[in-house]
């Protein structure tokens, strides 16, 4: 099954499973070659130049290559899909794809890190005007919009600070005026949010996570909605974005159990965090599928889904050198920067300098966990012997 029609009704597991591939194309192999190759052959030179075969060059694409494209496209309900070699990747190529110079462009301020950087450093060089906005304003955007406003970035749960943002109500108001609306949502995958069906532009995945898996591949994604297909497709071959055949292999493989593992990751999450919340070390926790998170009901009415990626914060009081003693304390968690993985993973939290709807103190101590695919009855042994090592 590889056409989008035979896959266009099915259920998202269904997808999962079958999207991409064409095994009697490849003599009945259930998964598609993983094809090494640079140089492309033609039969003759009529076909050479009237450019009548399916591939040219393969940095232009290769049956790998093509069938994470097509499951991708399947699976966010696009009009098509471009891989990048990062997801840092992904969203500069996605925010290349629909700005020029002279451009003014708003960002959420809870967005990723790397994505700040690229944008405080290289959009200004190119002639593009970045201003960050308080993802709570929801259609209020609009009062920040310029004449020159030609694109709006969200994140949906914000990094770190997991702020939700009414992507509905943004991408009706930036549509009002032309607008591209851009949304990283790593956090939930497109198994669990459909950035495209919420009005979005431009979806974008840190595919070296949920996607990818197990944490041994580097991969970014993006799917284009109609009106901004063409843009994103002329900007990619522009650029030479490319993937080698093995790490796009890798992702392919991740896909086919994203929803096992997503359910699990989700599951594991719950039972952590409804131990979390008992401790009197903890203050609050930042996760929107909880019915106390400010972001709940949007995150209700938008994701079928939660990921196992959360934050904590400590009571008041709590020093800086504690927090870093809980962490140092843990033997189950790694202390990493991705997440994604089957791996539990941990680091410390600043919000410094994040406009949110829900104020926090500046001297506010916090920690981000990843909860992987371990027993969860293992996993808060871990956390409460760190607890007692951090506040005895």
């Amino acid at each position: 099954m590889s056409s989008s029609d035979s896959t266009t009704s099915l259920k998202p597991d269904t997808k999962l499973a079958h999207s991409g591939r064409n095994p009697h194309g490849f003599h009945g192999f259930v998964n598609p070659p993983v094809v090494h190759a640079s140089t492309v052959l033609y039969p003759d030179v009529e076909t050479m130049v009237t450019g009548g075969q399916t591939y040219s060059y393969a940095r232009r694409g290769n049956p790998t290559t093509d069938s994470l494209e097509e499951a991708l496209k399947e699976m966010e309900g696009a009009a098509g899909a471009k891989i990048a070699n990062s997801g840092l990747n992904a969203v500069a190529l996605a925010i290349l794809s629909c700005v020029k110079a002279g451009d003014h462009i708003l960002i959420a301020d809870t967005a990723y890190g790397p994505t700040r950087h690229f944008a405080d450093t290289v959009l200004p060089r190119t002639g593009v005007a970045v201003e960050y906005y308080d993802p709570s304003l929801g259609s209020n955007i609009k009062t920040l919009f310029r004449d020159e406003t030609t694109a709006v970035f969200t994140e949906a749960p914000g990094s770190l600070s997991f702020e939700m943002q009414d992507i509905p109500a943004i991408a009706a108001a930036a549509h009002e005026i032309g607008a591209t609306v851009l949304m990283d949502n790593t956090w939930a995958s497109p198994l669990y949010c459909q950035p495209i069906a919420l009005g979005v532009d431009l979806s974008i995945q840190a595919g070296t996570k949920y996607i990818v898996g197990h944490s041994d591949a580097m991969l970014g994604t993006i799917a284009a909605s109609d009106r901004a297909w063409e843009g994103l497709h002329e900007l990619c071959g522009a650029m030479g974005a490319h993937v080698a055949p093995d790490d796009i292999f890798l992702g392919l493989r991740g896909l086919r159990t994203l929803s096992v593992r997503l359910e699990r990751h989700q599951r594991n999450t719950l039972e952590v965090i409804d131990w979390l919340k008992d401790q009197d070390q903890v203050a609050g926790i930042r996760y929107p599928a909880l019915e106390s998170d400010p972001g709940h009901e949007i995150w209700k009415r938008d994701f079928s889904g939660a990921s196992g990626l959360f934050a904590f914060d400590f009571s008041d009081g709590t020093s800086k050198e504690q927090n870093f003693r809980f962490l140092n304390a843990l033997t189950l968690f790694g202390l990493g920067y991705s997440w994604g993985g089957f791996e539990s993973l941990a680091i410390p939290v600043r919000l410094k300098g994040m406009r949110t709807a829900t104020p926090f103190d500046e001297g506010l101590q916090s920690v981000r966990l990843h909860i992987g695919l371990e027993d969860p009855e293992d996993l808060i042994r871990d956390l409460a012997q760190a607890f007692e090592s951090a506040f005895a």
